[in-house]
């Protein structure tokens, strides 16, 4: 690791970027190399200084912080990108990753947490603030239950059992239909959950509790 990890702070708000900048410059490990107040003079900023880390807000006037993560990606590939960020809805946490960020932390998160998240970016680590982990976690289980919830009785059935270990011959004579109805079912049940082996079926059965480990048999 370098005596100094040195950043490019990106933010609209010039009284935000001086808290930043104080923070920061008690870390000896830390310096910021520039700053910036809109998404323009920030490419600009990365192209003159190349950063270590760029910590950049998300809502930027002009370019936004997404277009500037893109763009800044596309010129270096391996740039190392922060978001910190206002919003706590995960869909932007997403779209920043999408766009070619490592980390997501809520301006809502201790210092702790920001100082955490830059030496962990640096290292080619992803991070999120916890509340940010959690709202991803959540909105997935939410789709993962939506997914569930359009299971036919009959595939749910099938389900149940192929996760419990039933073999297709076993299961169509408990349903009392075909093997090969079992085994469409079994590819539409993957299709409509977006799995595509039973490994993954099955950890989504047990994180959506179709079924209970302790229940398996020894």
């Amino acid at each position: 690791m370098p005596t100094q990890i040195r950043i490019l702070l990106v933010d609209d708000h010039a009284i935000v970027r001086a808290g930043y900048r104080a923070l920061l410059s008690k870390q000896p490990q830390l310096c910021v190399v520039a700053e910036a107040e809109e998404g323009v003079q920030a490419y600009q900023c990365y192209k003159e200084h190349l950063p270590d880390v760029v910590i950049t807000d998300l809502s930027l006037p002009g370019m936004s912080g997404l277009e500037l993560i893109a763009r800044i990606k596309q010129r270096e590939p391996q740039a190392k990108i922060l978001v910190f960020s206002m919003h706590q809805n995960p869909s932007f946490a997403l779209q920043a990753s999408r766009a070619g960020s490592l980390g997501y932390v809520t301006k809502s998160s201790s210092p702790e947490v920001l100082l955490r998240a830059i030496a962990e970016v640096y290292q080619g680590k992803q991070v999120l603030s916890a509340d940010i982990a959690q709202a991803l976690a959540l909105e997935k289980l939410g789709a993962e239950r939506i997914a569930l919830d359009a299971l036919t009785v009959r595939e749910f059935e099938i389900l149940r059992l192929l996760v419990e270990a039933y073999k297709v011959e076993d299961i169509a004579q408990t349903l009392n239909i075909s093997p090969k109805t079992v085994s469409n079912c079994h590819y539409l049940i993957k299709r409509k959950l977006g799995v595509t082996s039973d490994i993954e079926l099955t950890r989504l059965a047990i994180r959506m509790q179709v079924v209970n480990l302790l229940d398996w048999p020894a």
